[in-house]
This record gives C-alpha cells, structure tokens and sequence, in this order.
C-alpha cells in the first residue's frame, strides 16, 4: 500500500497541516558546518595544497598538481564527437533550446536626456569569471550543465571555471561533451566544498570568480552560504518539488508519473497534487501504486511521497490557485481546461507549466527556460536562474552646469537635513559656479 498524505481543505486544521507538509526548516548539521568551515579556512591558507589533499581524501583522487586535475579542451571536444548520434543530437537540440530563450533576456544598456541636459542611464556589463558547480560520482547532470553554463556565455561571460568531482577518476562523458557545447572555457575535476573555497577566494592555480552557480550536496550547499558577500551566488537550493492542478479530466497515468518524476530525485523530494475531485485523488492513488513498481528508483519515490507527497482535496479550482500562492512552488503543472487564464492569478511559483501536454520534465532538458528554479517557498520573491544573473548594473548619471545647478539645490537642501555638511557643500559649489557665469 502506497503511503502518503491526503488533505482536504475542509478540514478545520488544513492551513496549519498544509503549512507542516511544506516546511523545510531543518536544524543545521553541525558536524556539516563544522567541516565546510576547516575546509575554507584551509583552503584560503594553503591554496591548492588544501584542495590537492581534501581531492585525495574524499575523491581518492591524487595528483601532484593543481593543473594535472585541468581536464584539456581536446578531452572535452573529443567527449561530444565520441557521443553516439541520437545522444548526440538530443544534447545539441537541447543547447540550442536554451540558448535561444536565454538570448532574449539579454539585458541591454539604455540611457536618455533631460531638458536640462542632464543624461541618465543603466550601463549593463557581463561579470568577468563565473564558476560552475556540477554535481559528480553517482549522478551525471549534463542537463544542469547546459543550464548554468548557457546563460553565462549568452550573457557575454568570457571565463567559465566549471568544477566536478571525480571519484575515483571517473568522469561522465555527457557532462564533458556539454561543456564544450555550452562554451565552458576550463574544467578541473575537484568537488565538495574545497571546490567552492577555491572558486571564492582563488589559488595559484584556480582563479577566484565573480560568482558561483549551480547545484550541490549539503557540504557544497553550506560553503556556498558562508562565501556569499565574497562572491555571489545563485541561491541556496532546497529538494525538488512539484504541485499539479488538476481539473480531474487528465489520465491519471499521466498525473501520477508527473509526480514521479520529481519523487525520484531523493527521499525529501516534494509531490503535491490538487483537485476538486476526491474520486480522481483516488484514481491517481491507485495509478500510483500500479506503476512504482516499474520504477528503477521505486523505493526512492516510495519514501519521498511518504515524506513529503500530498493528494489534496479542494472545493474549487479558485480554492486550489490559493494553496499554490501559499506554497510558492518550485514546478507548478496547471493540467486544467484553460490553463492560460489559470496562469494569470498564479503569482507565485518559479515555473509554470500550462495545460496536459506539457509535463515538467520537458523543462528539466528541453523546453528553452532555465531549470534552475526558486524552491522551498522562496518563489515568492526569487526567479529562475538566467542571463541577467551573469550581468550588472551600473547607473549612469551626467549633469549639464545648468542641471547640476537645479538638481544640487535640491540635493543640498537634503543633505543639510541629514547633517551631512559636505555633502551640502559639494553641490552648492555646482549651483554657485553656474550662478556666477
């Protein structure tokens, strides 16, 4: 008998369990903070001597030199030509999606003129050095390669630093094939959160960075958050999670292996399905033990709906639009007649995936838009990773003697409010000179 939770919103403590179900506050581990914060602190003493000995220690990987974990262009060019044609062609497919929808974020310059002919702008500029976190050993994400690695190079980053652990030497050639694809410029095959520590503060050999993006365990997770303010980072994700509006009018099949799909990531993965119609809850329910059998990772799934999975009863499709802004999901499905319209009162998730055609997986690898998603709720004011988070700002400003003398009226009148004197006197020197002329 499959295990999982069934709400219903006329329960009389709905919100508050619906509010339990959806928490990710957890208890920091100390023993994981403890070893991130030896391992930076090493690594910002001893360099590449740290990372050469925390490489051999947890990936029993040795080498004598930084630069012999440099995985060579040629490896990564001759890993995509080695690809078989279909594997071949399902990744360049997949670049090219991603990377058309990145080209249209590209923020761009603008500037414009007053009557006084004071000129104000934005000057946008990519970062110089991004670094790339991809997970290794056990997994092989060439997806989450593409999908970091795409938006920096669209964004006109000219140094991608891309580092991967290597358990034992093993490295998989997708990931490699995608990095050529994607423009990576350099690859070493280091992992946890000696790879974080080098990427913020640099060594000898690997250069710090501007920021550090991508996905990783709970050491790798945990050095990302103590080196923000160094460097900037994408987020701190938590598990995967998918909520699905249902109408009740999509094959149950369909629906339950949508939640499948993100139960399988591990244990604390979230699957949440919504409906106004008890009898379909049920019906997925019984698809759902029919098919994990057939599951390669069954017992993960198993655990992840006992978890964190949830078969929700609501007594509209108004009501099931309320507990998705409340729960700000990372993947939103609207499988309902007129998802469009559905989509319009959605303010809260990080994607939104509209109608029954359109299942979550085709994001994850395909559709164009960023799987780099918001999670734990934080989609109520965070965004999808894109171009714009591997470009700045900056603001431009120049005054005309006529509006330096206007506009420094105004900003000494302000400044002497504060009790800011120099500041005041800064532009009175402006107004006077352009009295005087």
């Amino acid at each position: 008998m499959l295990e999982i939770t069934r709400l219903s919103t006329t329960q009389p403590d709905f919100w508050e369990s619906l509010a339990r179900l959806t928490s990710d506050e957890t208890e920091t581990d100390a023993a994981v903070e403890n070893a991130v914060t030896a391992i930076l602190a090493a690594v910002r003493k001893e360099g590449d001597a740290a990372v050469l000995r925390y490489t051999s220690e947890l990936d029993r990987l040795d080498a004598s030199t930084v630069a012999e974990l440099e995985v060579a262009p040629e490896r990564l060019r001759a890993a995509f030509e080695s690809l078989g044609e279909e594997q071949r062609a399902a990744l360049t497919r997949a670049e090219e999606r991603i990377r058309a929808y990145a080209e249209r974020q590209r923020m761009k310059s603008w500037e414009y003129t007053e009557a006084d002919g004071t000129m104000l702008g934005q000057k946008v500029t990519p970062l110089d050095r991004v670094g790339l976190y991809v997970p290794g050993g056990k997994a092989a994400y060439p997806s989450s390669v593409l999908m970091n690695a795409v938006p920096a190079s669209v964004a006109g980053v000219s140094d991608i630093v891309m580092v991967v652990p290597a358990p034992d030497g093993e490295l998989d050639p997708l990931v490699l094939a995608a990095a050529h694809l994607a423009g990576v410029t350099r690859v070493y095959t280091i992992g946890g959160a000696q790879a974080i520590a080098a990427l913020a503060y640099g060594t000898a050999t690997i250069p710090a960075v501007d920021k550090i993006v991508g996905p990783g365990n709970a050491y790798v997770a945990a050095a990302k958050r103590r080196v923000f303010g160094r460097v900037g980072i994408d987020m701190i994700a938590g598990p995967s999670e998918i909520l699905i509006i249902c109408d009740g009018q999509t094959d149950p099949d369909w629906i339950a292996m949508d939640l499948f799909s993100q139960a399988e990531h591990d244990e604390v993965a979230r699957a949440v399905l919504v409906c106004p119609d008890a009898l379909y809850l049920d019906q997925v329910q019984q698809s759902m033990e029919r098919l994990l059998p057939s599951m390669e990772r069954s017992d993960i799934i198993r655990a992840a709906l006992a978890n964190r999975g949830a078969l929700i009863c609501v007594r509209d499709l108004v009501e099931a639009e309320e507990v998705t802004n409340t729960v700000a999901p990372e993947h939103l499905e609207l499988s309902v007649a007129q998802p469009q319209k559905m989509a319009e009162r959605i303010r809260h998730a990080g994607a939104i995936f509209l109608g029954r055609h359109t299942p979550e997986v085709l994001g994850d690898y395909c559709a164009g838009p960023n799987h780099v998603l918001p999670t734990s709720g934080t989609a109520r004011f965070a965004s999808p990773l894109g171009v714009y988070d591997f470009q700045k700002r900056s603001s431009l400003i120049q005054a005309t003697p006529a509006g330096a003398a206007e506009h420094g009226r105004v900003a000494a009148v302000l400044a002497q409010a504060e009790g800011l004197t120099a500041h005041a006197e800064s532009a009175a020197y402006r107004v006077r000179a352009h009295e005087q002329e």
